[in-house]
């Protein structure tokens, strides 16, 4: 018989652009990334990103028009996840307590917020069911690794698991295992850093993206903290300036003042010790996050795969190589295809490979989590 076929809309709001693809099963048939200039985003400025919802709505649905697709052409619609309370991965059906918990976002306001609220008013339109995939408060961390070192700050799981979960998907399917056979580690290198450990299906541990692990092209990743307090209660910063020094204008961007990696690789070409000199450093703290992820797996590491924009980089990927390909052999998949693993995850939930899961009431246990993103 032959396999059912699928028509879908899928929805990434970034904070300058929302990228949106119509998908006949797992293939794309229309890829639109509808870019938000200054001057249509400056209304919006120091409001909430739901603010936006009309906004992008009708960009989207211009798009759609354009290329001659209504709502009722789709079975599903699914948007990126948010900053939700901690969640196992899956697919989950946007619901009442799903959008109030984004509207009020408790965990902090952020662009992915929104997407869950653009795919059900989008999918209302036809009565479809809307959905987001394996938000970033993805959370399978074991008990131990919540524990930070001290009993007034948890360790928290917010990471690029939509990709990472999609990538270690597909190398499973490539070599014909499932992925819960697999003992992984995968490195996400984008804007943030995400490495984490995969094993039974689960990703057990990762670095929070530019509060822990390796520092980035924007973001400074781990610091010593007695110096953090040092800066914080100096008198010279705001909690603002420290957030945009540590998040937006850390990292590569701190010490060379670019968040171009091939400019900084055209430095390096030229001469530049210094380029080359923080081009190392961040390739030694990305090898050495890997190591101590294969240590997290006692070492038996089936695979080591490599992901996200910087994964471009054949510099970058041969240093990573040297260091680590001792651990386990490395993959490499360059970019994020984030429109690709939404459209998988509900194609999973619409074959029956997978049943969609529903947020419900925060239990109280949970509301201690509900706490702004630091």
């Amino acid at each position: 018989m032959r396999p059912a076929e699928f028509t879908l809309l899928a929805i990434n709001p970034g904070s300058t652009s929302t990228k949106i693809a119509v998908y006949i099963n797992d293939r794309p048939a229309l890829v639109r990334h509808i870019a938000h200039f200054d001057a249509d985003m400056r209304p919006f400025r120091g409001r909430p990103i739901l603010d936006q919802l009309a906004f992008r709505q009708g960009a989207i649905q211009h798009q759609l028009h354009t290329a001659g697709y209504t709502p009722a052409d789709f079975h599903a619609v699914v948007g990126r996840g948010g900053l939700l309370r901690p969640v196992p991965s899956g697919v989950y059906r946007v619901n009442d307590e799903m959008l109030d918990e984004l509207r009020r976002a408790p965990c902090g306001d952020h662009a992915s917020n929104i997407g869950a609220y653009l795919a059900k008013a989008i999918a209302d339109e036809a009565n479809l069911g809307s959905y987001v995939v394996d938000p970033v408060s993805v959370d399978e961390f074991t008990e131990k690794a919540h524990i930070s070192g001290t009993a007034l700050v948890a360790r928290r799981s917010l990471s690029h698991a939509l990709n990472t979960k999609a990538v270690a998907r597909r190398y499973a399917r490539e070599i014909g295992k499932r992925y819960a056979e697999l003992r992984l580690v995968v490195a996400h290198l984008g804007s943030g850093i995400s490495v984490s450990a995969h094993e039974g299906g689960q990703m057990i541990d990762v670095n929070l993206a530019g509060q822990e692990g390796p520092f980035s092209t924007e973001r400074c990743g781990g610091l010593q903290l007695l110096g953090v307090v040092e800066l914080c209660f100096s008198g010279r910063y705001t909690q603002q300036q420290l957030w945009d020094a540590f998040i937006r204008e850390g990292g590569i961007f701190s010490y060379l003042g670019t968040k171009d990696l091939r400019e900084v690789e055209r430095r390096i070409v030229a001469g530049d010790a210094n380029a080359a000199l923080i081009f190392d450093a961040m390739v030694y703290q990305i090898a050495k996050e890997i190591g101590a992820m294969a240590t997290v797996l006692h070492g038996r590491v089936d695979a080591l795969l490599i992901t996200g924009g910087m994964a471009h980089s054949e510099k970058l990927i041969a240093q990573i190589r040297s260091a680590v390909e001792w651990i386990a052999p490395l993959v490499v998949y360059p970019g994020e295809d984030e429109l690709q693993a939404l459209a998988e995850g509900v194609l999973r939930v619409l074959r029956g490979e997978e049943k969609a899961r529903v947020l419900g009431p925060v239990h109280p246990t949970e509301a201690a989590a509900l706490t702004p993103a630091v």
